[in-house]
């Protein structure tokens, strides 16, 4: 079955399953969050075929989720690094993660846990908040036509190791 392009969808959900909506497009960002870097790190991780794997990190590339890089050590390789963009979809992620947690391992099941590098504990579970800090819930949420927002600054992080 042929895929429906939703790139000119006026619904945000469509547009960005246009670009994501690809299981192994989660899977390698979700990879390169961990620090993966190179096609053969990615292609022995996933067990992708080597076609699908390049396929898909081009059109990440091009989506502005991923870009290209000299390879760090001075080699003559090329290192695929996570743009603001692609480093934005660990929320992402983090939501499936506990819908995952939640839904899909009986009690005792061993599972993969994400925890704080700092304290060691698990993250707190991801709420829907509206501008005044209320929780939300499904039945608290609509949608409406808008405008697109002005692009977002790019982040001043500082990093751990930075400091």
């Amino acid at each position: 079955m042929r895929r429906t392009c939703m790139k000119t969808a006026k619904c945000p959900v469509a547009r960005t399953l246009d670009v994501v909506g690809d299981w192994w497009t989660l899977l390698i960002v979700r990879d390169a969050l961990k620090g993966v870097r190179r096609f053969g790190e990615f292609q022995k991780n996933l067990g992708m075929a080597k076609n699908i794997l390049s396929t898909r990190l081009r059109d990440m590339v091009a989506a502005g989720i991923m870009e290209i890089r000299p390879a760090e050590d001075g080699s003559a390789h090329s290192e695929y690094h996570l743009t603001q963009a692609g480093e934005r979809l660990q929320t992402v992620l983090v939501a499936l993660r506990q819908w995952g947690e939640q839904y899909l391992f009986t009690p005792g099941e061993p599972m993969m846990i994400a925890v704080d590098k700092v304290n060691e504990e698990p993250l707190r579970r991801i709420e829907l908040a509206a501008q005044d800090g209320r929780a939300l819930t499904a039945a608290d949420i609509t949608s409406k036509e808008g405008r697109a927002p002005a692009p977002a600054k790019p982040s001043r992080r500082v990093s751990q190791r930075a400091r």
